[in-house]
């Protein structure tokens, strides 16, 4: 008998009107649940060594038991050492079970002490979903959430300025961001004035004008117009210009406001189009709206294939016009035969019956809906990181849920492109067979099942590797929307020494028990896990993750964690045995009862909350490579820009290290044409143009060049195409 396959339909539809306007709806999913024994990965290293410099400690009893911090940000935000150090940090929670639900500010000394905790407002208001930004000249706090402030029903953006003066903080002053309902004309001229933008986040940036800086506040919109009438939350965003001393002045910020009109048009379109995406900015004026989306015909259900990575770009510091560049997430994997003598395919179409073949049929992409709670970051090579969960797909629109791992993809505003990193768990690096991490190839011989299982019936199964990136075993949870509702993956930017780290958490453990019924896995029934991945060289490697549980980490016994934010950016402690060592702040919710009641339907009838809790830990980072003096890049020469050019192009490239670089230029004889750069360079992006000249100064003619980049015993070529 041939493997039985599950389909369970999952149509998940408007929440109701009790929770309100302003808690994210649902996504339609489409699971398939398939035979197979679990695989278990082998650790190719060691996870990186840790120590906690503050323990787990309790900061409030909460009864709001979902989400605490923002959806698509960092709610825990360093403060610079010209401020005193420490963190400031932001949430959303009740007193009491009947409470309405508050924003919270949070102050943490340089040491990990809690200095100050309240509510930011002194009105008993229903609140929610706050952001932070600090101001790095001045160390002075921004938040921002959203909230009914007027007599109509939509709810605004409201935010609060902290002045902040030698360690005193709450100096509050107060303000409107966005004053909903707000009009919007999209692109084809439609007119809709009942717009409400909500789920604010918030992003600090340069400003153009001296000696100030730009914060911008970026907000979703819960009302849609389209076609299938189903969530396609185009942005909205407002920006003003300040220095440290407005704040501490109690100077209101004068907001300016853009949209991006393309996404305007997604909002009124017959097809649905629903983003998943977070605000970021460098330090060049540019902003950017970076992640994905999906696409349905009208009817919300008939999927359209196309690029669904995504990065809209506005120069000029949000003046500018926006642009939108995008690609395809899929890794193409291949169907396994059915058992060690038949070579029909293992994975069948649900509609069809028929097996898939082994031509894209089957791949891996950013999985719909159960990656939404997303942020965007910086490395301190120009590049932004958007972290998810990518599951395995067909082209029917099924995805299989125990196979879902994550991964980030890596934006290069230079040359534009996209890249997409495994993070847990990795391919071999010996694999050239598969496109991506294989769950039923991971060990060589590659390209062959790694284990067929025959049960006592005599059916074939195969062994596959799993995980469950979800932070609660029980994808039936609220309608069985628990994977929308939970998913948490996080990444800071990097710091000044390339170091970074991706946070998610996994409950496959408990799933293993509570769902499958393995008896060994019991010590975990009850216990949700932190992972943390940590990349010493701005994410081009991840470690082995970390992982912290009540069952394995001392420091856990009794916390069950949920809703876990890292800091903003790991703070470099120094070098110990060529090591880097760094510390990292956490947020994060200790749940009394495992699974949220404020959700309607609720997961449990008991609304006892949970605990807000902090801890920081230190790491030793990783070393990506066993020889130090290999770069610990895939790549560091760009594509130039333009190409094909005339006169003149742009050369970009990365420095994995410092050291002595050497880039020239060839004809296709390998003649050398011109040396642009020979001389020692500091590590990080350099970028050098070519006018088309030689040596001496003279145009060169039309044609294919190379140009050619030796760096740290390392030489990488790409062609370019002069045209005049």
């Amino acid at each position: 008998m041939k493997k039985t396959v599950v389909i369970i339909f999952t149509l998940c539809l408007m929440m109701s009107l009790a929770l309100a306007n302003d808690l994210e709806v649902p996504t339609i999913l489409k699971p398939i649940e398939i035979q197979y024994n679990k695989a278990i990965v082998p650790a190719h290293r060691d996870a990186p060594a840790y120590t906690f410099t503050k323990l787990p400690t309790p900061i409030i009893t909460n009864y709001y038991d979902y989400m605490i911090g923002s959806y698509n940000g960092l709610p825990l935000k360093v403060i610079p050492q010209s401020a005193g150090g420490g963190y400031f940090m932001t949430y959303h929670g009740r007193r009491q079970a009947s409470g309405n639900r508050r924003i919270f500010y949070t102050y943490i000394d340089a040491q990990g002490n809690i200095q100050a905790n309240n509510e930011i407002t002194p009105q008993q208001n229903h609140e929610g979903y706050s952001t932070l930004e600090v101001d790095m000249v001045g160390g002075k706090p921004i938040y921002a959430w959203h909230a009914n402030k007027d007599a109509d029903a939509p709810l605004e953006v409201e935010y609060a300025a902290d002045g902040f003066i030698d360690g005193l903080t709450g100096l509050f002053y107060y303000g409107i961001i966005i004053d909903n309902p707000i009009t919007i004309t999209a692109p084809d001229g439609t007119v809709t004035n009942d717009n409400e933008f909500i789920w604010p986040n918030a992003q600090i940036g340069p400003s153009p004008i001296a000696g100030k800086q730009r914060i911008y506040v970026l907000a979703r919109n819960s009302v849609t117009h389209n076609t299938a009438n189903a969530p396609s939350e185009n942005p909205y965003i407002a920006y003003a210009d300040f220095e440290p001393d407005d704040i501490v002045n109690a100077t209101p910020l004068n907001w300016q406001y853009t949209s991006i009109p393309e996404m305007n048009q997604w909002n009124v379109d017959e097809e649905w189009r629903r983003p998943f995406h977070a605000i970021t900015a460098d330090n060049a004026g540019n902003i950017y709206y970076a992640g994905y989306h999906f696409a349905t015909e009208s009817d919300a259900t008939t999927n359209i294939d196309e690029p669904d990575m995504d990065v809209f770009i506005c120069p000029n510091y949000g003046e500018g016009t926006w642009r939108r560049i995008s690609d395809y997430s899929k890794f193409p994997m291949w169907n396994p035969d059915s058992s060690p003598t038949d070579t029909t395919g293992y994975f069948d179409s649900p509609v069809s019956g028929a097996p898939y073949g082994d031509n894209g049929e089957l791949y891996f992409a950013l999985a719909s809906g159960n990656t939404s709670h997303i942020n965007a970051t910086f490395d301190n090579l120009g590049r932004i990181h958007v972290f998810g969960v990518w599951s395995l797909q067909n082209i029917d629109g099924y995805y299989y849920p125990e196979m879902e791992f994550v991964k980030e993809f890596v934006f290069d505003p230079v040359t534009e492109e996209f890249s997409i990193n495994e993070v847990y768990p990795q391919k071999d690096p010996n694999d050239d067979y598969n496109t991506a991490f294989c769950p039923w190839d991971f060990q060589p011989p590659f390209g062959e099942v790694d284990e067929y299982v025959q049960d006592t019936t005599g059916a074939w199964g195969i062994s596959v590797a799993t995980a469950w990136p979800f932070p609660h075993w029980d994808d039936t949870a609220h309608d069985d929307a628990m994977e929308f509702h939970y998913n948490n993956c996080k990444i800071t930017i990097a710091n000044e020494e390339g170091m970074m780290a991706a946070v998610w958490q996994d409950s496959r453990r408990a799933r293993d028990y509570n769902y499958i019924g393995d008896t060994e896995m019991i010590d975990y029934a009850n216990t949700p896990e932190i992972w943390i991945s940590l990349s010493s060289d701005n994410g081009n490697s991840w470690s082995e993750p970390i992982i912290l549980n009540n069952v394995d980490t001392p420091e856990f016994s009794g916390i069950k964690p949920m809703w876990v934010y890292p800091a903003d950016k790991i703070q470099y402690v120094g070098t110990v045995d060529g090591q880097k060592i760094g510390k990292l702040g956490f947020m994060f919710y200790n749940d009394y009862t495992w699974g949220a009641n404020v959700i309607d339907p609720p997961y449990h009838q008991n609304p006892d909350g949970g605990q807000v809790m902090f801890m920081e830990m230190q790491f030793s980072m990783p070393v990506p490579n066993d020889d130090p003096a290999v770069p610990n890049v895939t790549y560091m020469l760009h594509q130039n820009y333009p190409n094909p050019f005339n006169p003149e192009t742009t050369i970009s490239f990365d420095m994995p290290k410092a050291g002595f670089a050497n880039l020239s230029i060839y004809n296709v004889k390998g003649q050398l044409i011109k040396n642009l750069i020979n001389e020692n360079l500091d590590f990080g992006r350099h970028s050098v143009v070519w006018n088309g000249t030689d040596n001496n100064g003279k145009p060169v003619t039309s044609g294919l060049y190379l140009y050619r980049l030796t760096t740290n015993g390392v030489t990488e070529t790409k062609k370019m195409m002069l045209m005049k």
